[in-house]
């Protein structure tokens, strides 16, 4: 089938299109086959492609256009905990928020610490086909922290990263041998940064919330030491280094100081990070908001926005965390750790810094997508002649509220549920084909 999408305000800064600008694409199959300025395309000309009755034009008056958004931090929890989320509904709710691609965590049940288990989750999404799920592989057996993993059979198999997300290894020495055992295969380490020692049990950030709610709290330090560790040990062996989720000022510091030496280094922020802080967090005990990392300071917040707008945080993820409604239903304290993301942080990323004209468009594409495979060494998409055509289209006008209810994702914990947010995908195409379409799953 040919698609003809005409008047769509395009931005690409890999293609030369740094400012929205009026193009119509042409899309045959699986790729981009034309782009032009407005007219230039004409329905019969498209014909030349295909059966005329095969073309569908389609009009984006009004709509932004992007190559498709990654979200490299998703939590999908199959196998084992489908009761949460699982492959079918991750890639439906990242299709609502305007992803083409994501990519898997191992913390699963079994951990996907082995070459069947990467197997296992490339081969279900591929029968489910749409959004493109990719995977990581665990670092350690198990996620245990004792012993590596198979890292290289489930590089064959198709992994593209490695991390113990959801747990820090706590081991120098493990963590060494990791890091030059990835730097052999050339394979990206995605590190969570957690002391077990220092975090304890910790539950909110370690600090005047903590105290006014009389719950334990969990320091700064606990974070930022196993960021500095997992640097030098990145400097000593040449792995190339993710942290992910950073959550404070200090933490940024210390990857501003490593990429200064030109070290491998790269890190990432959820919007969660950005726009709440932990004083969100009051006597109602909204689990919704209890999170790993926790919540930080607004100073925090305010400098890792600064960090994105400066380029020193390479790119914008989810962590999307489902968990079923019992689950989060408990006391504060027995509530596991996370939230949803991945229907919101497009619509917040537009509302809190597009609207506002705080970020471009073009930061945006740079950091929801072209970084994320950058650091994960997968095929580029842009808005060029010959590109897959994995595409993410947005009316940046729509006004909506959020509700749990319309969520595609099998859980509701998100702590931005009722907030009124400005600019949703409205369309996306994975391949050519539509995985969202007027804002329904296809």
């Amino acid at each position: 089938m040919t698609l003809l999408l005409r008047n769509a305000l395009c931005v690409d800064p890999s293609a030369g299109l740094a400012e929205p600008t009026l193009r119509d694409l042409l899309i045959e199959g699986l790729v981009i086959k034309r782009i032009e300025e407005p007219g230039l395309i004409e329905v019969d000309h498209a014909a030349t492609f295909g059966d005329e009755n095969d073309i569908e034009v389609i009009d984006l008056a009004g709509k932004t256009l992007l190559p498709g958004l990654f979200d490299m931090h998703v939590h999908l929890r199959d196998p084992g905990q489908e009761y949460k989320e699982d492959i079918y509904s991750g890639r439906r709710a990242a299709a609502k928020g305007g992803f083409t691609a994501i990519l898997a965590m191992p913390n699963t049940n079994p951990v996907i610490d082995n070459g069947a288990q990467v197997s296992y989750v490339l081969d279900k999404a591929a029968k489910l086909g749409g959004t493109r799920v990719y995977t990581s592989g665990a670092l350690t057996a198990g996620q245990k922290g004792e012993s590596l993993s198979e890292m290289a059979s489930m590089k064959k198999a198709g992994a593209v990263a490695f991390t113990d997300d959801g747990k820090g290894v706590q081991d120098s020495g493990i963590m060494r041998l990791i890091m030059e055992y990835a730097a052999s295969i050339e394979a990206p380490i995605l590190t969570h940064s957690q002391v077990n020692d220092l975090v304890l049990e910790g539950q909110v950030n370690e600090g005047v919330v903590s105290t006014r709610l009389g719950m334990a709290g969990w320091p700064a330090a606990g974070e930022e030491i196993m960021i500095a560790r997992d640097i030098m040990l990145a400097e000593l062996t040449g792995a190339a280094l993710h942290i992910q989720h950073v959550s404070t000022a200090g933490g940024l510091q210390l990857i501003k100081a490593a990429k200064a030496k030109g070290l491998p280094v790269t890190c990432e922020v959820t919007p969660h990070h950005l726009f709440l802080d932990e004083e969100a967090i009051d006597i109602r005990y909204d689990t919704n908001l209890k999170v790993n990392p926790p919540l930080r300071t607004k100073a925090d917040c305010d400098a890792l926005l600064q960090g994105l707008l400066d380029g020193d945080i390479d790119c914008l993820v989810t962590d999307h965390a489902p968990h079923a409604d019992h689950e989060k239903s408990l006391e504060f304290e027995l509530a596991p750790f996370g939230m949803t993301g991945l229907e919101t942080a497009l619509s917040l990323m537009i509302t809190r810094l597009i609207a506002t004209e705080t970020i471009s468009w073009a930061q945006l594409v740079e950091v929801m997508g072209h970084t994320p495979r950058r650091i994960l060494g997968i095929m580029p998409v842009s808005l060029a002649v010959g590109s897959q055509a994995d595409l993410t289209i947005i009316d940046p006008q729509h006004e909506w509220q959020v509700n749990a209810d319309k969520f595609a994702s099998r859980s509701k914990n998100s702590p931005f549920i009722n907030w009124q947010l400005t600019g949703k995908a409205t369309d996306v195409l994975v391949g050519g084909a539509f995985t969202l379409k007027d804002g329904e799953i296809v």
